[in-house]
């Protein structure tokens, strides 16, 4: 599927990190296949199905309504009744990926891989604050 205008394919995908104390750092990421443009990279030490709805309809709100398809794996998060929910009732239709597929979800791949390599790598976060300014920070830049 390769998307022909803005807010019609968002993938959406989830990183990992840590803060120098160990504590997991969890991020959704996601993109507009069509602008390339980075929606968000939502850091919190949790993520589920709940706070990922919360996350997709502050998106929409900003963006003027959800996308056409948005674009997941299979994970837990992804599959819950509450995104599909989401979906349903946002008039969206999702594109899963087959699993042990990630090249059908290349963009967000390939953004998972630009961030790791240009910041993640590079940086050590003392506090999951520190960590959303300065992830938030490099999105924007």
């Amino acid at each position: 599927m390769c998307p022909i205008i803005p807010n019609a394919l968002w993938a959406c995908d989830f990183q990992f990190d840590t803060t120098a104390d160990g504590r997991t750092l969890k991020m959704l990421n996601v993109i507009d296949e069509y602008t390339r443009e980075a929606l968000t990279i939502t850091v919190d030490r949790s993520i589920d199905a709940g706070k990922l709805v919360v996350v997709l309809d502050r998106l929409a709100a900003q963006r003027g309504g959800p996308p056409a398809f948005p674009r997941f794996d299979n994970g837990p998060e992804f599959i819950a009744s509450a995104v599909a929910d989401w979906c349903r009732f946002g008039g969206t239709q999702t594109v899963f990926i087959d699993p042990g597929s990630p090249w059908q979800n290349a963009w967000i791949g390939s953004y998972n891989g630009r961030l790791r390599d240009e910041f993640l790598n590079a940086r050590r976060f003392d506090t999951l604050f520190e960590a959303q300014v300065l992830v938030e920070d490099w999105r924007i830049d």
